[in-house]
């Protein structure tokens, strides 16, 4: 570890410019990051990046470069205006350890905005919470990697490996932004991603599985209703088989290390639903999106088909639906499982991750299994670099009036700080 005046340094330099840092936050909140739009919030953070003095990569992203690496996710909506920005400082000699910062730009959709205290995309600061979609999903914790690495050279150091600040798309649906950072070359000792994972450590995260049904009807006037076959209600018929197949893969738990304490470890959630043209016709068609949770140490493909086998047995129970199967498409997560603890090469990173939070915080880091996936997989999975989820304390994120914790973001920023310190090293500027 860093002598103690160095770090206490560093921890002031955070303090000094956290009144900056949470203005930048509430400037990038302010950009509406949805999937397609991110491009401008983009712009903003290669800017940053070159005010700083680090070599910018901004690319647009092209699916032939990395749909035929593993972690891939089917994708529905074009790169036509989709970036990743990368900030890079690469000392002249470097002789210490690297480290890659990674945060993502996009945000969920934000709902009906009548449902919203003050409008989503105008931040709001009350004491020490910020308000905004993606204040806490994770735009705080992005930013907290740039004020991390200025933090350093406050203090009067930079580093003496190599740094890589990622702000990437794609998170959110599919994380091919991180897959995208890995197919151009960027490669590290170790990472961290500061999702809002409240003050702890992800130790490891349940796999995601995107898929879309379809239901075909057989429309005739109201007036004739049991005459046709209604879309909208075989569909609840799958929806309801589901729920019995959740419950039986939330049964299993207690084959899975990780998820065996847990008390409801997969989720399946029927996202959106749409279907039918008219209030007076039967419903010709419906369509429902469906996210299905899978353990760590699951075969994504194997699940994927109990999903689907799962609704073609419902289905064949049905005389219309069986003549009419419905559809299954995949558009979004096809996203595996990851265990931090799994890696033989993360008791190093975490051993120091640990060390910094306990200085900052005066207590040690608790660990917590997570029941959603993070971008941490394409690290641990496919780069065999341990990717740490560790950042602040936020609540209701991809809700109403998501707010993120000032406070928790100040002292994960100086956590953050001190492992870029420990791990790269420092030389004076």
């Amino acid at each position: 570890m860093l002598p103690d005046d160095i770090a206490k340094n560093i921890q002031n330099a955070v303090d000094r410019h956290f009144d900056d840092q949470i203005d930048v936050t509430a400037a990038l909140v302010a950009f509406p990051s949805t999937r397609g739009n991110e491009a401008t919030a983009q712009d903003f953070m290669a800017e940053a990046f070159a005010a700083r003095g680090l070599s910018v990569d901004r690319w647009q992203l092209d699916v032939d470069d990395f749909k035929h690496l593993p972690g891939f996710s089917p994708v529905s909506i074009p790169y036509d205006n989709s970036y990743n920005v990368v900030g890079a400082w690469r000392p002249a000699s470097p002789n210490g350890k690297s480290l890659i910062l990674n945060g993502h730009i996009d945000v969920v959709p934000e709902g009906p905005l009548d449902m919203w205290d003050s409008p989503p995309y105008q931040p709001r600061r009350e004491g020490d919470r910020l308000y905004g979609r993606g204040a806490g999903d994770m735009k705080a914790g992005l930013i907290s990697c740039l004020f991390a690495y200025d933090a350093l050279a406050t203090a009067g150091y930079q580093p003496t490996g190599n740094v890589f600040i990622q702000s990437v798309i794609e998170e959110e649906c599919t994380g091919n932004g991180a897959l995208a950072c890995l197919a151009r070359g960027y490669r590290a000792d170790a990472a961290i991603i500061p999702e809002p994972s409240g003050d702890s450590l992800t130790s490891a995260q349940t796999g995601t599985i995107w898929q879309q049904i379809t239901v075909k009807g057989h429309p005739v006037h109201a007036s004739r209703a049991t005459e046709g076959f209604n879309a909208i209600k075989a569909a609840y018929v799958l929806i309801q088989a589901l729920e019995v197949l959740e419950a039986k893969w939330n049964g299993e738990k207690e084959q899975h290390k990780y998820h065996c304490s847990h008390k409801h470890p997969i989720n399946f959630n029927i996202g959106k639903i749409a279907g039918g043209d008219w209030p007076a016709s039967v419903p010709a068609w419906c369509t429902f999106d469906l996210r299905a949770a899978i353990y760590p140490d699951d075969d994504i493909q194997a699940r994927a088909r109990e999903l689907e086998d799962c609704i073609q047995a419902a289905a064949a129970q049905d005389r219309h639906m069986s003549n009419r199967p419905p559809e299954i498409d995949y558009q979004g997560f096809m996203a595996e499982g990851y265990a931090l603890d799994d890696m033989e090469n993360a008791a190093a990173p975490v051993s120091l991750l640990e060390a910094c939070h306990e200085l900052v915080h005066g207590e040690g880091l608790q660990r917590r299994v997570g029941t959603g996936t993070t971008d941490a997989r394409f690290f641990g999975l496919y780069a065999n670099t341990p990717g740490m989820v560790y950042g602040p304390r936020a609540v209701d994120i991809h809700g109403f009036n998501e707010w993120v914790d000032l406070e928790s973001v100040r002292k994960s920023t100086q956590a953050i700080a001190l492992f870029m310190a420990n791990w790269c090293g420092l030389e004076k500027i």
